[in-house]
């Protein structure tokens, strides 16, 4: 099992590990969640994935089992920015308003994770494991990029997840139901050493 970050400046590197993550994503939230959102050719994608962003994937023999996505929170396409704070404006209809307890950052050194997800795939005893190789290279794909925290949206009790395996992951909003799931936004701080 491999963890790949991709970027638009090697996505030519990586075969169709590219593609597979958005068909992964179309599977997990489109097919499973019954979520509402932009796809075609049977790949699952948002005004968010941009040249800006960075997709990471848990990977073995060019299936995708796990993946999440990047982005600056100093990024702008047209009138949107990053999910979290376009949704504090009120720009998207499917996430509260009210997510967060401050003002959404504009700064080089926060960035959004977005799309986080683990296959339904994986079996129950390889899960943790997968989970692991996730975090761990969304952890040094950030701090590869400067940043020295995330903002992301999580499923409400994954926060304990993250403390388990190290990282200072703290509810940074209240509990929401985002598209059936009870999740909340968190912060994650690059700082802290993962076990």
């Amino acid at each position: 099992m491999e963890a790949t970050t991709l970027s638009f400046e090697n996505l030519h590197n990586h075969g169709q590990l590219f593609a597979n993550m958005f068909r992964a994503r179309h599977r997990t939230f489109i097919q499973h969640n019954k979520w509402d959102l932009p796809q075609a050719n049977g790949m699952e994608f948002d005004q968010y994935d941009t040249p800006a962003s960075r997709w990471v994937a848990v990977h073995e023999g060019g299936e995708v089992k796990a993946g999440v996505r990047l982005t600056p929170t100093t990024h702008r396409c047209g009138i949107y920015s990053y999910m979290i704070r376009d949704a504090q404006l009120g720009l998207l209809e499917t996430i509260p308003k009210d997510l967060l307890s401050f003002e959404a950052p504009v700064d080089p050194y926060i960035w959004e994770s977005s799309r986080v997800f683990v296959s339904d795939d994986v079996p129950a005893d390889e899960r943790l494991r997968v989970q692991m190789q996730l975090i761990r290279e969304m952890v040094i794909s950030a701090r590869n990029l400067g940043a020295t925290s995330l903002l992301g949206i999580i499923p409400e009790h994954s926060p304990r997840l993250a403390r388990r395996v190290g990282l200072d992951c703290v509810p940074v909003g209240p509990v929401m139901d985002t598209g059936g799931m009870r999740s909340v936004c968190v912060s994650i701080s690059m700082a802290t050493r993962l076990h």
